[in-house]
């Protein structure tokens, strides 16, 4: 569904870093939706595209749509042309579905289900990452000829979210499985890597860089010439502390493809998903209760871990920002609240110690905002609490900040 939206005279000052002034508590209010629901800024969405292609001249982008899969933002991106990249075939079939064509996606899960490689294959995905000895088994049997890359395993201790103990090759390791690549029949085709979701360091994609490159020049002295150089994601969004901007992480990134590496591939990619599209998005819940439970203020909202907020389970003290419906809001005095889900599970506890107005109460609405990204992919519908709604805005035509 698509929200009409009033204007809001709100200054942006008042909103929270990376917070749209389109989607403030003042706009918000004008609008007539049951709660809990979930509304995303398509013109924001493609506002973060331009900013993104903007800061990194020449790189493709690949939208790692698990971040958030709505056919709304995935023809928002398409239309500005961007590429997609899958982690599973369910996700191939919704582009499919949408018009886009499987040989300009990237299947970029480095283990995948036999039957998920062979209909990819099948409808025309030609590009596969791998880690491992046996995936590349799997490609050989159910893709024969595709083309491969190898996931280098990085550091990301800078990240929120780190990827490195799951997936990744040493450079040693990928080394010899792109000669096994070769000798299986299958084409030694790139270098992928991922410095974790979330990452708050530039610096991690340079020393990222550096070891792919060293990769790539010894793979060349053996013949083979790799023609991508995917760099993954882990572009980050603002949420509750700073973050370096996507301007501060081109800076580091343009210079050290040009230096680090022994040549420019002819495909160089990203795979951002939440910089894209998670501070497009701002999440509404009602208040349903309010308790002093000994020395805490408990505050009870429709929307908890299992149906929205999955994220704040997976890192310590990882919040959202909030704002409320209260018209003197940013005036009244605060206090510190403990803040749970709807469902009767304690885990559905998913932030403590936020500062929100005293005088919250049953009925006040809460606007969590950077919602568009990992919080409706992650929802269910435990206790029978379904996923906030989605509506949308906008045209995604945008192209300016």
């Amino acid at each position: 569904m698509t929200a009409a939206l009033t204007s809001t005279d709100a200054p942006t000052a008042e909103l929270p870093a990376g917070w749209p002034a389109v989607l403030a508590p003042a706009a918000l209010a004008g609008l007539d939706l049951p709660t809990p629901y979930l509304l995303t800024d398509l013109d924001t969405v493609a506002r973060r595209h331009a900013a993104f292609t903007a800061a990194l001249p020449g790189v493709t982008t690949y939208y790692a749509m698990k971040c958030n899969p709505a056919p709304e933002v995935l023809r928002t991106l398409a239309g500005r042309g961007s590429g997609f990249e899958v982690a599973s075939v369910f996700e191939l079939r919704t582009l499919c579905d949408l018009g886009v064509d499987p040989a300009e996606v990237l299947y970029s899960n480095p283990v995948k289900p036999p039957a998920h490689i062979a209909e990819a294959y099948a409808a025309g995905l030609w590009r596969f990452s791998f880690d491992s000895p046996n995936e590349l088994a799997k490609l050989a049997e159910y893709a024969p000829g595709c083309a491969v890359y190898v996931r280098l395993r990085t550091d990301d201790r800078s990240s929120s979210f780190p990827l490195s103990r799951k997936f990744g090759a040493e450079p040693d390791e990928a080394y010899d499985l792109m000669l096994l690549a070769r000798e299986l029949g299958l084409r030694p085709y790139g270098v992928t890597f991922h410095v974790g979701s979330q990452c708050a360091d530039p610096q991690a994609w340079r020393a990222a860089l550096e070891t792919a490159g060293h990769l790539m020049a010894r793979l060349r002295d053996r013949g083979i010439e790799l023609t991508m150089l995917d760099m993954g994601g882990g572009f980050p969004a603002h949420y509750g502390t700073d973050v370096p901007s996507i301007e501060e992480i081109g800076a580091v990134i343009r210079p050290a493809l040009d230096e680090l590496l022994p040549y420019r591939p002819d495909l160089v990619g990203a795979e951002p998903g939440r910089y894209l599209v998670a501070e497009a998005g701002v999440m509404v819940a009602m208040v349903i209760g309010r308790e002093r439970r000994g020395t805490e203020n408990w505050l009870y909202i429709e929307v908890g871990a299992y149906n929205g907020m999955a994220e704040t389970l997976q890192t310590p003290g990882w919040r959202f920002p909030m704002l409320t419906s209260l018209p003197d809001h940013a005036d009244v005095p605060h206090v510190p609240y403990t803040i749970t889900g709807p469902s009767c599970d304690s885990t559905d506890t998913t932030c403590h110690g936020v500062l929100l107005p005293a005088t919250l109460a049953v009925g006040d609405l809460i606007y969590i905002g950077a919602a568009g990204g990992y919080t409706l992919s992650y929802a269910s519908a435990f206790n029978g609490f379904g996923p906030p709604t989605a509506h949308f805005r906008g045209t995604g035509s945008a192209a300016s900040s």
